[in-house]
Formats: C-alpha cells, structure tokens, sequence
C-alpha cells in the first residue's frame, strides 16, 4: 500500500526560469525508508515541504493514504506527520520533556499517557528520562539535541516522517551513531519515511529506496542495489561512484542481494552455516565468507532466518556496477 503518492507535481516560483519540482510522478509504500538525493537546488527539500503543506503545488496531486492531502486542514495533516529538521529545531526556553510534549498536548492527551510517552521516547532514543527530561536543548550536544528532536517527531505515532537532512551538521562520527539509530528504530517502528540528504553514502546506507532528482526532476527511482549496480544513465553513475567496487560492498546492507526464504519455510537450524545479520554490509559478509571458507551464509533478522547469502550474490553484485 502506497503511503504517499506524488502525481504528476509541479511546483513553479515566479522568480524562477524554471520549475522547482517538475512533474514529479511516484509511490512511497507504507513502512519504507525513501531517501531523497541530489546536488543543491535540485527540488528534493522543497518536494519533502510541499508534503506537509509549506509549500503547495502549483499543479498535481500528493496523496497521503488515497486522501488528497488538500482535503485536509493544514494543522491535521501536520499532526499526523512526524518532521525533524537540520537543526533539531527544539524551543530553547522548554525542557526536553516539554519540546516532546508539544504534539500530544495539541492532540489533547490526558496528562498521565503524554508523561509516559516522553519516558517511552527518551528511552527509544537511548536518553535515559531520569537524567534528560528536565534538560534544556543548550544543555545538550549536537546528537542529543537531534535524538530529542527525533523523539518529539514521533511522539504523536505518526505513520509517516519528514526528515531534511537531520544530520547534516553534525561530526561524521556522531552522524554514523544517528545513522545506526535511525535503522535500528525503523526496524522496530515501521514508519514511513521522507528523507533528504546530499550526502551518498547515507542515502545507500539507510535507504530502502533512493529517489535521485536533477534540476526538479526524477532521474531514477530505484534500490539502494539497483542504483549502484544498474544506474539509469551517466548523472547516477558519477554521483554514486558505480565504479568502486570496494566502496559499494561497505554501502550496501546483506539485505540488497541475499535470496529471500519463501514464506513459512524453516531452516533446519542454520544449516551449519556461518550467521550474518541482513542490515551488516556486503563487505562483512564477504571477510566472514573468506574467513570461514563457507560456501553461504544464512541472513538473520531478529534473530529468526530470512535468507541466504553466496559469494556469488556478492560478486554479481560488484561486477554489475563495474560492468555498468
């Protein structure tokens, strides 16, 4: 099921030659991660605003669910979405707990379940209530600030995100932590998320899918797998490096080219082989392949076996992108 849909959207400044988002057409199905990516000025943040009515269209139709998002009031719409923003954009004269209260307080929850959501959240984010609830955003670092700004995004239970570039100003070894945060709470949450980002390397490693733009256009709408190994032309080819093979294996999660077990099959054990998680890269999957000689590995999520892993999975996906 699509959780939004852009048809056919166009968004025209009358101080541009032209369009920002220029007829953009496409599906972002419920529970995935869509990053946004492209060089500066080419529409991605001004589409990602334009889902939450900062902007509105100048033609076509966005869809949240089947609803045309102009059908709803602009204050209801926005209570259903999450957004984190570049600078957290936390209020600084409220504690913690109130910047994560802000939403459940407009949507009238009774006092006892906000205060048990803001526990709830602080501890998602691995911010320990007792310690941070009465903090001020000055009293934080940069990733705390963002983990608060992450928690208050979520403290409606939105089903769908809005993320532009959250962790763009932030240290790369901060920004690594976030990272990990994000994909470990998308495991267990499901959300749908918008994420815009200029940076490559985040976009192949958090996205589901990665919707690449160009001047207000789409140029390719694709897996993180397929982006690498199959770019649709010369732009997507230089922006995503198709050409380092090394560098794809360290992007690219187990989970872009394991074989998937059919539903309601069970693996007898491992079958003796060597365990692999399906969101570690395809780079750890071969050293532990080299290392132990095995001719598969078996893909983990939770735990429980999804899926099988060669050495031909990986070389095939390497060769592919230098074959381009």
């Amino acid at each position: 099921m699509s959780a939004i849909r852009f048809d056919n959207v166009l968004l025209r400044f009358p101080s541009m030659a032209r369009a920002a988002v220029d007829h953009v057409s496409c599906e972002v199905e419920s529970g995935n991660l869509v990053v946004i990516l492209g060089p500066s000025g080419c529409g991605k943040t001004t589409l990602l605003k334009m889902v939450n009515r900062l902007y509105e269209p100048t033609a076509g139709t966005i869809y949240l669910g089947d609803t045309d998002i102009r059908q709803l009031p602009k204050t209801r719409l926005r209570q259903q979405i999450g957004y984190v923003i570049q600078q957290s954009g936390l209020f600084p004269h409220m504690t913690v707990a109130q910047n994560i209260a802000v939403v459940p307080r407009l949507l009238g929850w009774a006092n006892p379940r906000i205060q048990a959501r803001i526990d709830e959240l602080l501890d998602l984010v691995a911010l320990p209530p007792g310690e941070y609830r009465d903090r001020y955003p000055a009293q934080l670092s940069g990733g705390q600030q963002q983990r608060v700004g992450l928690a208050r995004a979520l403290a409606g239970d939105p089903q769908v995100m809005l993320m532009d570039e959250p962790f763009g100003a932030i240290d790369a070894i901060t920004r690594a932590t976030l990272q990990d945060e994000i994909l470990r709470l998308q495991r267990q949450l499901k959300k749908t998320i918008l994420f815009v980002s200029h940076d490559v390397e985040e976009a192949l490693r958090l996205g589901d899918r990665i919707l690449i733009m160009k001047a207000g256009q789409i140029v390719q709408y694709d897996t993180p797998f397929n982006i690498l190994t199959k770019p649709t032309n010369e732009f997507v080819h230089d922006l995503v490096g198709a050409d380092d093979m090394v560098r794809q294996l360290s992007l690219l999660r187990v989970s872009t080219a394991m074989t998937r077990l059919p539903d309601g099959y069970a693996l007898n054990g491992h079958n003796g082989h060597p365990t692999i998680a399906r969101e570690d890269s395809l780079r750890d999957a071969l050293s532990l392949i080299l290392r132990t000689g095995a001719p598969k590995l078996t893909v983990l999520e939770d735990g429980s076996p999804v899926g099988t892993l060669t050495l031909e999975h990986i070389r095939d996906s390497a060769s592919v992108g230098a074959r381009g």
